[in-house]
């Protein structure tokens, strides 16, 4: 079983296409912050802003936008 289901997220995004780009952008930041963890540093990166029990980051991202945490602009198809 697929979570979040599609039919959820696409009330928040206006086309599949836009939702996979700003979830794939917000899965990047997300993996950036990860990393940064390690280094001590933590300039510049947004922290996860759900509890997921899922260690994916894609999966992260597209619970964010399920939940309404992100809004997505579709003129430029950025995330944040």
């Amino acid at each position: 079983m697929i979570y979040p289901k599609v039919d959820v997220l696409l009330e928040h995004v206006d086309s599949k296409y836009a939702l996979v780009i700003a979830a794939a952008k917000r899965a990047r930041q997300i993996n950036d912050y990860h990393h940064q963890l390690g280094e001590g540093s933590f300039e510049g990166f947004a922290p996860p802003l759900i509890e997921s029990r899922s260690k994916n980051f894609l999966t992260m991202a597209l619970e964010e936008i399920a939940e309404g945490k992100l809004e997505v602009s579709t003129s430029d198809a950025s995330a944040v």
